[in-house]
């Protein structure tokens, strides 16, 4: 690994860490610390998908024409400024135009990164790279949540303000720290596309059926799993199964440990097999999930087997999300033409936030009512 790649996996981890801090207490924050109400919570979530569906399509092109180091330092900076006025801001229009800079800085960092991840890896070694990004992302969050749980105090503003500095910080200081790498290969003035092929990229890009078909498959993958995570398949587990709060935290933990403790060994046997017998063996994962999810809220069996059953389908998740981190994103960056990576994790970036917009819409009201028919619906997600 050499120096470059290094640091933006150093990089990787801090602004996993800084979020960590913050992404679990957002709604409390909002909700109950500053007073604003559940529907202001609820718009603070909806203006992060917002944003960064806003934004997303023109992040491809600027990293196409400038590289994605420059596009990386605008974003750090703006999801830096949103931060700190987040947990500065007391009124809902502050909030929310705070909650849209943090969005709209945080969705371009991941394309940005994605593509200096394909600049600095060869295409033997990027199953590898994307594998140690996604290890330390969940690795960043899972320490930065446990952190900013012994900090928090819903009874003191400040010490969510605290919170949210120390996610500014993490971005600041992640910008001093990227502003010093070189990427091999993509010196200053080569390497980016000329500007008329930056003008036809999406047109090109449409035109890729491989990438086509990559994105409506990756739309069907997170929507049934990554769209349910905080919505849909946590309104089932309180509903349906009768889970309490800390049984959800229990079961978010044991889906980040199983992608931590799980990664580099799932890695070895991504590595011998075809990336699209891996995917669809994440699909019969998740089926499986689905069918636990459904014995935990419907099976009628005692609550600490409900409870299990519950903590079970989460870590199941987390193996089949370990097995695409290695597989997906190097797929993407080996449809893109050169000097189109930028382009192309750009547009997986989109299709991932809509479904993640899409996913808990849709989740939300059925697993908190519909039962049968919220699991039958995405086990068959997962088949198909």
């Amino acid at each position: 690994m050499g120096a470059a790649m290094r640091r933006v996996h150093v990089g990787n981890a801090l602004s996993a860490f800084g979020l960590g801090f913050t992404v679990p207490y957002l709604y409390v924050y909002v909700a109950q610390v500053r007073d604003l109400g559940a529907v202001t919570a609820g718009l603070v979530l909806a203006v992060f998908a917002v944003a960064a569906l806003m934004v997303l399509p023109f992040a491809g092109r600027a990293i196409v024409r400038r590289g994605p180091l420059p596009v990386l330092l605008a974003a750090l900076v703006t999801a830096a400024f949103g931060a700190l006025s987040l947990g500065l801001a007391g009124s809902a229009t502050a909030v929310l135009l705070s909650a849209a800079a943090l969005g709209a800085g945080q969705a371009v960092m991941q394309p940005a990164l994605a593509t200096m991840i394909v600049d600095c890896s060869t295409a033997g070694t990027r199953s590898r790279a994307f594998a140690t990004q996604f290890f330390l992302q969940n690795l960043g969050l899972g320490v930065g949540g446990l952190i900013g749980g012994h900090l928090v105090d819903t009874t003191r503003a400040s010490s969510f303000t605290l919170l949210f500095a120390v996610e500014a910080a993490m971005f600041l200081l992640l910008v001093v720290i990227m502003a010093t790498v070189r990427v091999p290969g993509a010196p200053r003035g080569e390497g980016v596309a000329p500007a008329q092929s930056v003008r036809g990229s999406w047109r090109q890009l449409v035109r890729n059926r491989a990438m086509v078909q990559l994105c409506v498959l990756g739309f069907v993958l997170f929507f049934a799993c990554y769209g349910q995570f905080e919505s849909g398949l946590s309104a089932y587990g309180v509903e349906a199964a009768g889970i309490s709060p800390s049984a959800l935290g229990t079961a978010l933990a044991a889906n980040t440990a199983v992608i931590v403790v799980a990664q580099f060994a799932v890695l070895r046997f991504v590595e011998r097999r075809r990336r699209s017998r891996v995917i669809a063996a994440v699909g019969l994962i998740w089926a499986v999930a689905w069918g636990v999810a459904g014995y935990a809220g419907l099976g009628h069996g005692s609550q600490a087997m409900a409870t299990a059953a519950f903590v079970s389908t989460y870590a199941l998740f987390g193996l089949g999300e370990a097995m695409l981190s290695p597989t997906v994103a190097p797929l993407v960056a080996d449809l893109a033409p050169a000097g189109m990576a930028g382009q192309y994790n750009s547009a997986f970036a989109l299709v991932k936030q809509l479904a993640l917009a899409v996913g808990p819409a849709v989740g939300g009201p059925l697993g908190a009512s519909l039962h049968v028919p919220y699991v039958v619906t995405f086990l068959l997600f997962s088949l198909g």
